[in-house]
C-alpha cells in the first residue's frame, strides 16, 4: 500500500525502521492519533503495527509516497543511505516533505544526507536519541536534534509522544550530542563494572553496595539500570554492546577530527573493542562486566 490516510492534523509520517527502538516509538506515534506508515526490511516486524493502526508499506519508497514527515531509525549510517538513496526513498518523496532521521551515525554522515536532501529541497533534522527501549516505550526518550530551529519548533507536537527534544545546533548536532552522550554511557558502566569487581573481590556484596550508594554523588541512570543488570547478571540486550563500539568508533573518529586526546574514552573504547571482537556483540553492553571479569581471572568471568 503507498502512502497512509491523514492523520489527525492533517499530516502523514513515515516510519522507516521498526526494530527494537522504532517499533515502540512509531506505535507512540499511533497512540498520539498520528496516521503512520511503516516499512521494515523485515517485514514481519513492520506488520506486528498493523494491529495498533500502522499502515505497511511494501517498499520504502512506498512508504514515503506523500508522506509530509519521514521518521528513519535504522542501524547505521549505511543502513540510512541504502534506505534513503539507494532504494529511491527520497526519489519518491515531495519536496516539502521532512526527514527526521532519528538513527544514532556520525556527524559527518548527517550533514551529507542533509545537503543531498536540500538539494531536492527536503528539509532534515538529525535527531538520535537516548533512553533505550524503556524510554521508548514510555515516550520519555531524551532527543537531541541538530537543524534549523523553525523546522525543529513546527516538529515538536511530533517528537512530544516519544520524548523531549532539544536543539543542540546546526545540522550534525544531534549527532555529536549523541555521541558525547554515548561516550558518558560508556565510561560509567565501565566505571560501575569496576567498582563492583572492587566490592566483590574484597568480599563485599555487590547488591548491598549499589544500595548503599543509590542518592550520593555516585547515583544515575546507570547505577540504577545497568548496575542491576550486573547485580543480576541479566545481559539480554536493551542496548547492544556492538552498537555500543559502533557509537565509541564514530566518537573517537569525530575526536580525531577535532584534534583532541580523549584518554577516558579511548580506554573504555579499546575494552568494548575487544569485547565484541571476542564474539559478545549482540549481549547488552552493561556485559562489559563479564569482559572486566575475566580480564581479571574472576570466578564470573566469560572463558
Amino acid at each position: 500500500m503507498t502512502g497512509s490516510s491523514r492523520g489527525h492534523d492533517g499530516r502523514r509520517i513515515a516510519f522507516l525502521g521498526t526494530g527494537l527502538m522504532g517499533a515502540p516509538m512509531a506505535r507512540r506515534l499511533l497512540g498520539a492519533g498520528f496516521a503512520v506508515t511503516v516499512w521494515n526490511r523485515d517485514r514481519s516486524k513492520a506488520e506486528a503495527l498493523a494491529g495498533d493502526g500502522a499502515i505497511c508499506a511494501e517498499t520504502s519508497a512506498d512508504a514515503v509516497s506523500g508522506a509530509d514527515v519521514v521518521i528513519t531509525m535504522l542501524t547505521n549510517a549505511e543502513a540510512v543511505k541504502d534506505v534513503l538513496f539507494d532504494r529511491g526513498a527520497a526519489d519518491a518523496m515531495t519536496s516539502a516533505a521532512t526527514v527526521i532521521d532519528m538513527s544514532s551515525i556520525a556527524p559527518h554522515f548527517a550533514r551529507d544526507h542533509a545537503a543531498r536532501l536540500a538539494e531536492r529541497g527536503i528539509a532534515h533534522v538529525d535527531a538520535p536519541v537516548s533512553g533505550g527501549v524503556v524510554g521508548a516505550d514510555a515516550g520519555t526518550l531524551a532527543i537531541m536534534a541538530g537543524g534549523e530551529k523553525g523546522v525543529i519548533d513546527a516538529l515538536a507536537d511530533i517528537f512530544a509522544p516519544m520524548g523531549r527534544v532539544t536543539r543542540v545546533g546546526p545540522s550534525g548536532a544531534g549527532q555529536l550530542a549523541k555521541l558525547a552522550n554515548q561516550q558518558i554511557v560508556a565510561v560509567t558502566i565501565g566505571a560501575v563494572a569496576e567498582a563492583m569487581m572492587l566490592i566483590a573481590a574484597g568480599g563485599g556484596s555487590p547488591a548491598a553496595f549499589r544500595d548503599a550508594i543509590r542518592g550520593g554523588f555516585a547515583e544515575s541512570r546507570i547505577l540504577d539500570l545497568h548496575g542491576k543488570r550486573m547485580v543480576d547478571r541479566q545481559f539480554t540486550p536493551g542496548g547492544s554492546s556492538s552498537n555500543q563500539l559502533k557509537d565509541l568508533n564514530a566518537a573517537m573518529e569525530t575526536a580525531n577530527a577535532l584534534s583532541l586526546t580523549l584518554p577516558l574514552t579511548a580506554a573504555v573504547h579499546a575494552e568494548f573493542s575487544e569485547f565484541v571482537a571476542n564474539g559478545n556483540g549482540e549481549m547488552d553492553h552493561s556485559g562489559l562486566l563479564l569482559h572486566l571479569e575475566e580480564k581479571n581471572a574472576l570466578p564470573g568471568g566469560k572463558r
